[in-house]
């Protein structure tokens, strides 16, 4: 699943001095979630190649020599981990979403609660922002809590807009527990499905990821600078999406809902309307 697509990677909001530094973090991120996630290999060998890039982060964190495998990962991120003293635990707790996607692909797992989604987030997303907020010189506990917000918000966003992706690719992440809650099939959920009480079920989904992403968006106040805007710009971003997502009255299991140029000036006037 592209975890990073939308990962603000050296824009031209990003301050100069932090890109390098931002650079490394997406690129780390990125190969790990190629390795769990692209290519044919069996699921024994990702979660090998996983752990030999988890021992690879433990010895650049120590200043050991690594394996030399992931050159292009492990040489810049050695740098930033010096210059920035970025929290190693951080980037390891990243490692734990992609190992647990590799079960999930090869098991056709799906999630029994909500709360077991929401966990998945917390390792997936969550770190990302804490890693940028370091990088900000932000570590208020408010402002943590907050990025948790937005990124946990962030990734449910995606797994809404993408339903129509991700279960083609027998991926399902509404939780069974929501399914029987709202009587939701399998057969609810497929392309021609016209389904109330799936709506029902992501309606639902996209409530709760709104008032996640409400609940953080007082952060983009405190985040110093061009940062702060690109902020603005990701939490509107993500709540664009949940508009589209209603007014296709949430079958987003039948299409999914995108942001293109024309909603650039929406976006653009709501981040500058951002209490």
């Amino acid at each position: 699943m592209d975890h990073y697509e939308n990962f603000p990677v050296a824009s031209w909001l990003c301050p100069p001095r932090l890109r390098p530094a931002i650079s490394a973090i997406y690129r780390f991120a990125r190969t790990a979630d190629d390795i769990a996630d692209e290519g044919a290999d069996p699921a024994q060998r990702r979660l090998d190649d996983l752990r030999a890039y988890r021992a690879d982060l433990q010895a650049v964190s120590q200043g050991s020599p690594d394996s030399g495998r992931w050159p292009e990962v492990f040489r810049p991120l050695r740098v930033v981990l010096q210059d920035f003293g970025l929290p190693t635990a951080l980037l390891a707790r990243l490692l734990d979403a992609f190992e647990q996607d590799v079960g999930f692909t090869a098991d056709a797992r799906r999630y029994e609660t909500d709360a077991q989604l929401l966990d998945y987030c917390c390792a997936s997303a969550n770190p990302v922002g804490r890693l940028l907020l370091h990088l900000y010189g932000v570590q208020d506990e408010t402002s943590l809590s907050q990025s948790d917000q937005i990124c946990s918000a962030l990734q449910l966003i995606n797994f809404w807009q993408d339903l129509s992706v991700d279960i083609a690719r027998s991926r399902w992440y509404p939780s069974r527990q929501a399914m029987r809650h709202y009587a939701v099939h399998d057969s609810d959920l497929q392309l021609t499905s016209r389904s109330a009480h799936a709506a029902q079920m992501v309606a639902a989904y996209v409530t709760q990821a709104r008032r996640m992403m409400s609940a953080g968006a007082p952060l983009a106040r405190r985040v110093p600078g061009r940062a702060g805007w690109e902020l603005r710009l990701v939490v509107q971003g993500g709540l664009r999406i949940l508009d589209k997502i209603e007014a296709m009255k949430h079958e987003s299991w039948r299409r999914r809902p995108t942001l293109g140029p024309p909603d650039l000036p929406l976006l653009l006037w709501r981040a500058w309307r951002m209490p």
